[in-house]
């Protein structure tokens, strides 16, 4: 994936305030925490297990393996490492979702050379009843688009139906596309775009109920209502300033989202699911794909003003950046 504004706007963000990635006290791991295992430095892409409670699964972005990674939500410390077999060698792993029956599937989706690969992969495996370490057989599934290669970070799967649906990742904002009903192991699974997604989307997740759809970007995010892919836009939503923002994922209940980034013992941040309980989760975030974000915990006024005062020159120098591209 391309990184270059990312890593600017991540040497930006040093100097600004963060919320200690920790588990609560006696929690579960959805109030926040910091990913421990060494092997994990581009954690790329976040789902909650619902097998087992306060574990979620994690992956590298590029150049680690076929590996998935169950971390325990209230330490940090990972209890499994998956091996994938079945599948070749890994190019760009950016995703992960949970599916109908506790089902994994990793999206091997990204595009380092901007959407000039003919297919990728999504690969679909069974979650293990027990946590440990163990070698899975995966399927392995060729992935097309209707309209041709592009470049991708958000791959989700419809917790009731099983349908798999990709956003496409561009700066000027991309589409949601739509999979065949069942993929197919013995032939091309043609992605179809079905609704515009105003964002630069990392990630992206579906309520467990399947009523809800998140988007996030590196500094902002948007929640739509799914309306059977149809989705509706609803709102901003409250996505933590991270120094590479990666992931999202609702908890295993939907009352939170997960925020991950990418960096040695990154933080997941927690933040009220939109419609959770207590409120509608909205805050400062992105509208429309600017780069503009707020804590939404109210934190108080001094972190407000330099998070914000962070986010205005990040989204200047992204301008700059946009600009001299066009020129």
């Amino acid at each position: 994936m391309r990184r270059p504004f990312a890593l600017l706007a991540a040497s930006l963000l040093l100097a600004a305030p963060t919320v200690p990635a920790s588990a609560a006290d006696g929690g579960d791991g959805d109030e926040g925490f910091a990913l421990k295992d060494p092997r994990i430095t581009e954690s790329s892409g976040l789902a909650a297990s619902r097998l087992h409670p306060g574990v979620y699964w994690t992956h590298n972005d590029s150049d680690d393996g076929p590996y998935l990674y169950a971390v325990d939500g209230a330490t940090g410390e990972t209890v499994a490492r998956l091996t994938l077999t079945g599948v070749g060698t890994p190019r760009d792993v950016e995703a992960i979702s949970v599916g109908p029956g506790n089902r994994l599937f990793v999206g091997d989706i990204g595009d380092n050379l901007g959407g000039s690969w003919p297919y990728v992969w999504i690969y679909e495996l069974p979650e293990p009843e027990k946590l440990r370490d163990a070698t899975v057989r995966a399927t392995q599934y060729v992935v097309k688009y209707s309209d041709g290669p592009r470049d991708a970070e958000s791959m989700i799967v419809h917790p009731k139906t099983g349908r798999v649906y990709i956003v496409d990742k561009k700066e000027e904002g991309g589409h949601l596309y739509e999979g065949p009903a069942e993929l197919s192991a013995s032939g091309d699974n043609v992605f179809r775009p079905i609704a515009p997604v105003e964002l630069w989307a990392t990630d992206a997740a579906l309520s467990p109920d399947g009523q809800r759809l998140a988007v996030r970007g590196y500094f902002g995010g948007i929640h739509y209502a799914w309306n059977d892919g149809r989705i509706q836009r609803k709102g901003r939503l409250s996505v933590p300033l991270q120094g590479q923002g990666e992931s999202v994922t609702y908890s295993a209940d939907g009352s939170r989202l997960m925020y991950g980034s990418e960096g040695t013992e990154s933080p997941v941040e927690s933040r009220e699911a939109p419609g959770g309980e207590g409120g509608d989760g909205e805050g400062a975030g992105a509208e429309g794909g600017d780069d503009t974000a707020g804590d939404g915990n109210g934190d108080g006024n001094g972190n407000t003003v330099t998070v914000v005062a962070a986010a205005v020159v990040v989204a200047v120098l992204f301008g700059l950046v946009r600009r001299r591209r066009k020129g």
